[in-house]
Formats: C-alpha cells, structure tokens, sequence
C-alpha cells in the first residue's frame, strides 16, 4: 500500500522534528510546511504546539492556519492537533489572566489544572471510550504529558444524524481532556511523538483513518 502524506504544519512551534519522525516510523510520509496548497491537499495534517496558548494562536494566525485547519475540516479531511495544537482548537485560553482567542473549532476554554504540582509532566493513563479508534490496542497505555493548562468541561451538543465526539480524560488533579476525536478533527493534549511505542500505535490507528 501507498503510505499517506502527512503535512505537518510548520509555523514556528517547536517539537515539530520529533513529530516528523514518529509520524514516519508509523509508515506516513511526512512533509514539514507551512505551504498553504500543500497543508490542504496532504492526506493528513498535523498542527503540532508547545509552549503558551497566546504564542501558539500568534504564530498560527501568521501563517493563516486557522484558515487551513478550516478548508480542510470542510471538506472531511482529516486533521490531528497536538498538546498546544489541541487547546488552540477551542473557542479560547486563559493563562496568568491573558484571554486569548483560539480557533473555535470545539466552544469552550482552556484553564490551568488544579493540581498540587505543576506542570504536569510525565506518563499518564488514560481514559478512553470503549468504541475509541485512536486507541484501539493501546486503551490501558501510558502516554507522555507536559502541560499545566487544558479543557477540562465539554460542551458541544451534537445532534443526529451526525456522531458524537469520542472523548478520552485524564487527571492531574483536576480531570481534563486528554483526547477527542471529532469527525475528521482529532486531537491528543499528550505527546504521541514522545510516547514511546503506545504513541507510534497511536498514530498508527490514526493514519488508517486517512
């Protein structure tokens, strides 16, 4: 079989060479761009995020990627954000009393988690749904998290015919979402690229769905 192309979006965010790297070892081929025609047409893009909410939105917006993240989402082609490239999918973020707006794909906000220690940054279990595709065979793995901020309530109503979000949750102290999968918009608030073989499984699943 043809492996599938995989944009990565590059966008000044860092991490983006481990992600390449894991999405290659899963059998994609991977292209690093911020080529507007390329991150469309791909059969698959990655938004990858490290660092704050605020930056992450900045550095996306100069390179237009809520608007490729959208043309894609139109038309079912599938897109999968990554920690900070998860939490930027929601309407916005709130970190030491800067609001700032995400994409709004998903209403909502992202908070800090009340927890005693922060950030929180190590391997986690997870708790996903049954039916899950992202995690088939690897429902009962650890993943790797570094974070102190995430959407922690869930509040899209959807209604039929169209399918309810899978969603998997975590806790750190507070309980918060460590996964969605949403239509073709799919995202991981843990590092796939940084967890080891459960994660290279993770994205393995993933690339099916391409």
């Amino acid at each position: 079989m043809i492996a599938p192309t995989v944009a990565l979006l590059d966008y000044g965010s860092g991490n983006v060479h481990s992600a390449a790297k894991a999405l290659e070892f899963a059998g994609a081929r991977v292209t690093l761009t911020s080529d507007r025609s390329v991150a469309e047409t791909a059969d698959g893009l990655v938004v990858p995020g490290v660092g704050a909410f605020e930056a992450v939105a900045t550095q996306l917006a100069a390179v237009r990627g809520g608007a490729i993240i959208e043309k894609r989402l139109t038309g079912s082609r599938p897109v999968l954000g990554i920690c900070v490239g998860m939490q930027v999918l929601f309407e916005h973020g709130v970190e030491r009393g800067n609001d700032t707006p995400g994409l709004g794909e998903w209403p909502g906000v992202v908070t800090e988690l009340v927890a005693p220690i922060l950030p929180h940054v190590g391997w986690n279990t997870v708790e996903p749904p049954a039916d899950s595709r992202l995690f088939t065979g690897v429902a009962n793995e650890r993943f790797y998290f570094v974070h102190s901020y995430a959407a922690q309530q869930w509040t899209l109503e959807v209604h039929h015919p169209f399918p309810q979000p899978q969603l998997t949750w975590a806790s750190h102290g507070s309980r918060f979402l460590a996964a969605v999968e949403n239509g073709p918009l799919v995202a991981t608030q843990f590092h796939p690229e940084k967890s080891g073989e459960a994660g290279i499984r993770l994205l393995k699943n993933w690339l099916k769905t391409l």
